[in-house]
């Protein structure tokens, strides 16, 4: 391969992050290439649980209806106590904020499938699977040697199918989704925070036709000595999680005692081993919190474990990845497609990292309810969170603010309610709507760009706004939802309010102003030195 092979966009890793990062780039214009290691996708099961959110972004790379026909809906999460009464209870409704179960579980390998097959049938996107990447370097342009541009493009060295022949391409970014691992955080120089939990807990799916005793949604058994996490994935699939030494083990003559005895307030299993209670997987993990320092450097990202890990005991790990790719996707695509401004990149991490922090904090938060950690302080912690998920009002609010509204950034405009900017970083709902006589999802009409949702007729200022950036502009009284729009704008003091192409609200036009006040913040960033594509009519 010629060393100056170059390419828009390359992806280290193709998970779910990766393909769905890829997938994302497509639906904006930007071809992009996928190095994965492993020849085929992983086959046991892994990550378990989305929320609505995410199967929004599923939506957005139209693999939505079918992941529906794999997926279960749950009604959400309970803390037991080690007799398995129910000490909180976080509901989860199924039709959330997003238009979708707000909790859904699945299988990670049907969905990788699920993905793999839309990336086939996208002609931008191209997956190279054997292939080790060796280095990601920032050296310039291929033809010469200026170093240190944060614009200039990558080098990305690989080898293929076990040889030792290194083989080299450019890009202009490279797009780390490379796990816990991540060769690619190294290559920028990021570093861990610890955010003080770890543990090591042993997980075990399993399929069975026998009676098991379960609750439909997940079940947190808050317990010092023996705490665990157990849940229904499917008709006859099932996933348990304990905390257990490293030499307790499960295999082996005693192996399937021990196994009776942990699963037996949920399944009665007989003295010898049984055909009709298969093992799908069994290993053994350290649960971690962690958060890269930094996420990006010059044209390489951090997505997913790469940047952030996460106790899975509120089912956040993949979603915080897919949302990072939902973030700097179609940043990305804007200065690589139409000239933006590079420093709308910086707010990738502006944005995502205190979210993902807050995701984190929020399951170690669970995890110390759940088991108090195991220094000195434990008992009291323990004592301490499970205490307060017995205050009305707390459950609803950890319910309500495990996905929260993006903190301030030049695309996020925070200011006190009464101006109106209390819908500034968060997502816009997505009701059904009937739209020319069609019943569809508000984002199957709202497209890939910026759009505008308004209330009242828009103005001038706002049609001029709306041209710039390639923005449709929709009346809300012409979409025939269920009130739901018209009632969030108003709850927002907002006579309109402009949607990034991610759904997050970037600006709103406070109730009778008939302009976005904070354009003069943001546009510098999204201003463009090609034409972006016509916007759709007003309606």
């Amino acid at each position: 391969m010629s060393a100056t092979t170059r390419r828009p966009v390359v992806i280290i890793g193709a998970g779910p992050v990766g393909v769905t990062a890829a997938l994302l780039l497509a639906r904006h214009g930007v071809p992009s290439l996928l190095l994965e290691r492993h020849r085929d996708i992983y086959p046991l099961p892994r990550a378990v649980v989305v929320d609505d959110e995410v199967r929004r972004i599923l939506q957005s790379v139209g693999v939505h209806e079918e992941f529906a026909a794999i997926a279960r809906p749950a009604p959400g999460l309970r803390l037991l106590d080690a007799r398995r009464r129910v000490i909180s209870e976080f509901p989860r409704s199924m039709h959330g904020h997003h238009g979708f179960p707000q909790l859904s579980m699945f299988n990670q390998p049907d969905l990788e499938r699920l993905l793999r097959d839309a990336l086939a049938r996208r002609p931008e996107c191209e997956l190279w699977s054997g292939v080790e990447v060796v280095s990601v370097t920032e050296s310039g342009t291929p033809n010469t040697d200026a170093p240190d541009d944060p614009t200039g493009p990558v080098r990305v060295t690989f080898r293929r199918g076990g040889s030792d022949e290194e083989e080299h391409l450019w890009a202009d970014a490279v797009l780390g989704c490379d796990g816990a691992g991540s060769l690619t955080r190294d290559a920028i120089g990021a570093a861990w925070e610890d955010l003080h939990f770890q543990e090591s807990w042993r997980v075990i799916d399993v399929r069975t036709s026998r009676p098991v005793r379960t609750w439909e949604g997940a079940e947190q058994i808050c317990c010092p000595t023996r705490p665990a996490t157990f849940m229904r994935i499917s008709e006859d699939r099932y996933r348990w999680e304990f905390r257990l030494a490293d030499d307790q083990n499960l295999q082996g003559p005693d192996g399937w005692e021990r196994l009776r005895e942990l699963v037996a307030p949920w399944v009665d299993l007989p003295a010898s081993q049984s055909d009709d209670f298969e093992v799908i997987r069994q290993a053994q993990y350290t649960f971690q919190a962690r958060l890269a320092d930094r996420w990006r450097r010059g044209r390489v990202y951090l997505l997913g474990d790469a940047a952030h890990l996460t106790p899975p005991f509120v089912g956040q790990g993949l979603c915080s990845g897919l949302r990072d790719a939902h973030n700097l996707t179609w940043k990305l695509a804007r200065v690589l497609q139409q000239g933006a401004d590079d420093r709308l990149l910086d707010t990738y991490q502006r944005e995502r990292k205190p979210h993902a922090r807050h995701v984190i904090r929020v399951a170690v938060a669970v995890g110390w309810a759940m088991t108090g950690g195991q220094d000195r302080g434990a008992a009291i912690r323990r004592a301490v969170v499970g205490a307060a998920c017995r205050i009305p009002g707390v459950t609803a609010a950890v319910s309500r603010d495990l996905s929260p509204a993006l903190t301030a950034s030049p695309l996020v405009r925070r200011r006190p309610r009464l101006t109106g900017r209390s819908l500034a970083g968060t997502f816009c709902p997505q009701p059904w709507v009937l739209y020319d006589g069609t019943r569809e999802r508000l984002d199957d009409i709202l497209g890939d760009s910026f759009a505008v949702l308004t209330a009242v007729p828009p103005t001038a200022r706002m049609t001029g706004v709306a041209t710039a950036l390639g923005a449709s502009v929709i009346h809300v009284g012409d979409l025939g939802d269920d009130g739901t729009l018209a009632a969030w704008l108003a709850r927002g003091r907002a006579d309109a309010a402009l949607l990034r192409p991610d759904r997050v609200v970037l600006d709103t036009v406070p109730t009778g102003t008939g302009h976005f006040t904070d354009a003069t913040a943001w546009a510098p960033l999204l201003h463009t030195a090609r034409r972006p594509a016509e916007a759709p009519p007003a309606r």
